[in-house]
């Protein structure tokens, strides 16, 4: 991916991407990043392009599913006419259908989502999309059943990235290859929400699968 001069890049998801960001930052560019992969990667990313006066913002919000972003579509993604949208999202669309009895099944988890970037397309047709890999590692909160259901989201993801022509980043398979060096715990303590270093694993497969 080639970024052009003043790109607006954007980071949407759940907890993963919110990591304790600041909300009365989000509006300035590269502010109120949070303590994660979006704030490890814009770091990376601005170092990189120091030309470009890149404006990169994270308006990923903790405990939201498929439907919850749908629901922001006008105000967190339309509205801000971002170059490049990266989504994840789907961990807790499991996580609340086993947990609270209040997640998304699979079949309307692939329909929102599809639906989603087709609406945002049609405003926004020169926007390039990132879709992020959901991914649970097996220690913590994490059950056989999760995983099961969670291979089919991920499944989804990368066949949408394909037949949308969007970018698509390996996250479960980067830390499937890091639990090979170290316990799922070093990688996610709970099993869902990475360490500093699995934020950095993060980072680093965004920015190989963007090419930047």
């Amino acid at each position: 991916m080639k970024l052009a001069k003043n790109a607006v890049i954007l980071f949407q998801g759940d907890s993963i991407t919110d990591c304790g960001r600041n909300r009365t930052e989000q509006d300035k560019a590269n502010c109120g990043m949070g303590g994660g992969y979006a704030y490890f990667t814009a770091t990376e990313l601005c170092l990189a392009h120091p030309d470009k006066d890149l404006k990169i913002y994270n308006r990923g919000i903790s405990g939201n599913r498929i439907t919850d972003l749908y629901a922001r579509i006008r105000e967190d993604f339309i509205n801000l006419k971002p170059d490049v949208i990266s989504i994840l999202i789907g961990v807790n669309d499991t996580w609340h259908t086993f947990m609270y009895n209040g997640g998304v099944s699979v079949p309307k988890y692939e329909r929102i989502y599809r639906e989603l970037l087709m609406e945002i397309r049609a405003e926004l047709p020169k926007t390039s999309f990132v879709l992020c890999e959901p991914f649970v590692l097996n220690c913590g909160h994490v059950k056989p059943d999760w995983v099961k259901e969670m291979n089919l989201r991920r499944a989804f993801v990368k066949t949408l990235a394909k037949e949308t022509g969007s970018i698509f980043v390996p996250f479960q398979s980067e830390f499937d290859k890091a639990v090979k060096l170290a316990p799922p715990e070093y990688w996610a303590s709970d099993g869902v929400h990475p360490t500093p270093q699995g934020h950095m694993l993060m980072t680093r497969a965004w920015l190989k699968a963007v090419g930047l």
